[in-house]
């Protein structure tokens, strides 16, 4: 009860912050980042619309013919924050504008952490990921990103035509700093990166790791294709900014010939992140 209380709690702030975003910064500036906020931003200002009533009238259908494809309390969680959402739009005023530079950063970052919140407590506050997972499900050639990028390109494109181009420019950088951010709320901000190293000296490579670094190592066996010879390929997952340029020194001054090869890593859980 109290874990549900508390998701709750941290989806109504971010709702909160979201429309925050779009009504302090988004809406003021014709700035229309896609999804139904977009198009609800572009009925704003073309004939008046209500935003709240906007984003309701454009959420509600896509609720009623997706929600089995969620779960129940997904499902409930997401009803409360299209509520909410639907009613702070309308509570919040729409001020401001004159400034697509701020509109764009401030509300593209206010969006994203406003939607991460409320991502990452179980819940979403609608748009078109559901109208993209309907059309998916129809259309299998396309996946559901490939859908939500068909969505969100249309609503910019009209806005750019509607109001002026800068206007898309700008919804476009809105669009991937809200990614970024949702990202950053959902994932973590953990930077990592995995670092394969297959080395004839991974025995003396792998002990320099963990004495002089701290870090564990794990032994992948491999086979070379070309030599047809048994190799050992090194894992070890490190924090890039401080740890990184360490290992990659100490592997060039062991072996000058081992092959390093570095991945991006989304999250780490564990000892040591």
């Amino acid at each position: 009860m109290n874990r549900r209380v508390k998701d709750y709690m941290v989806i109504t702030a971010g709702v909160a912050i979201a429309v925050a975003g779009l009504n302090l910064f988004l809406v003021p500036n014709k700035i229309a980042a896609g999804g139904i906020s977009g198009i609800a931003t572009i009925l704003y200002h073309l004939f008046g619309f209500p935003l709240g009533a906007a984003i309701a009238a454009l959420n509600v259908p896509l609720f009623v013919v997706g929600f089995r494809m969620v779960g129940k309390s997904f499902a409930i969680r997401t009803l409360y924050a299209l509520a909410l959402y639907s009613a702070l739009a309308e509570i919040i005023p729409v001020i401001g504008g004159e400034d697509l530079f701020l509109g764009c950063v401030y509300g593209g970052v206010l969006m994203g952490a406003g939607v991460g919140l409320v991502i990452r407590s179980g819940g979403s506050t609608g748009g078109t990921d559901m109208a993209a997972k309907m059309l998916s499900g129809r259309f299998k050639s396309l996946g559901v990103g490939s859908f939500v990028f068909i969505i969100d390109f249309v609503v910019v494109a009209a806005a750019g035509a509607m109001f002026k181009p800068q206007a898309a420019l700008y919804a476009i950088a809105s669009i991937y700093i809200t990614s970024k951010l949702i990202d950053a709320m959902t994932v973590g901000l953990v930077l990592a990166k995995a670092f394969y190293i297959i080395s004839d000296k991974g025995a003396e490579i792998s002990r320099a790791i963990m004495e002089e670094l701290g870090r564990g190592v794990t032994a992948l066996r491999a086979k070379g294709l070309y030599s047809g010879q048994p190799k050992e390929v090194l894992l070890c997952v490190l924090r890039w900014y401080t740890e990184g340029a360490k290992l990659k020194r100490l592997v060039k001054k062991i072996d000058g010939n081992a092959f390093v090869i570095v991945a991006d890593v989304k999250e780490v859980l564990g000892e040591g992140f």
